[in-house]
């Protein structure tokens, strides 16, 4: 079976990823590649006050992660994320293929696309008196 690209958030416990960041992150990069995941991005998103609380938590640490897996480990890899006292919640989308490269580049930070000019507001009248013309 093909392997799907997948983006994963994750509503981790800010207390235990205060105590210990790198083994939090750890703990999540390990519940792929144990089942033949790759990592291609995981980084911390932000951390904020949460709608209603989780488990007790008011405060939740929101982490991304794009990874690649065959389809057919998607169900293992939910149920380590709900056996990991680190994760309170997590959600898991599949990603257009299309899409993978450009929203990998944008979670690392990287440009992978010029951003459109703008037009001259001379060339932008001039159309308008054209289309109004016709």
């Amino acid at each position: 079976m093909a392997a799907n690209v997948y983006e994963c958030m994750f509503i981790l416990d800010s207390n235990r990823y205060a105590r210990d960041p790198h083994g939090v992150q750890e703990s999540i990069n390990n519940a792929a590649s144990s089942i033949g995941g790759e990592i291609l991005v995981s980084r911390l998103w932000s951390e904020q006050k949460l709608a209603y609380p989780i488990n007790g938590n008011r405060k939740g640490t929101y982490w991304l992660t794009y990874l690649r897996l065959e389809g057919s480990k998607l169900t293992e890899f939910e149920r380590a994320n709900q056996l990991n006292d680190n994760v309170m919640r997590s959600l898991t989308l599949k990603i257009d293929p299309r899409l993978v490269d450009h929203l990998v580049a944008h979670a690392k930070g990287e440009s992978t696309v010029e951003e459109p000019q703008e037009e001259s507001s001379d060339n932008a009248a001039e159309t308008t008196e054209e289309v109004a013309a016709e």
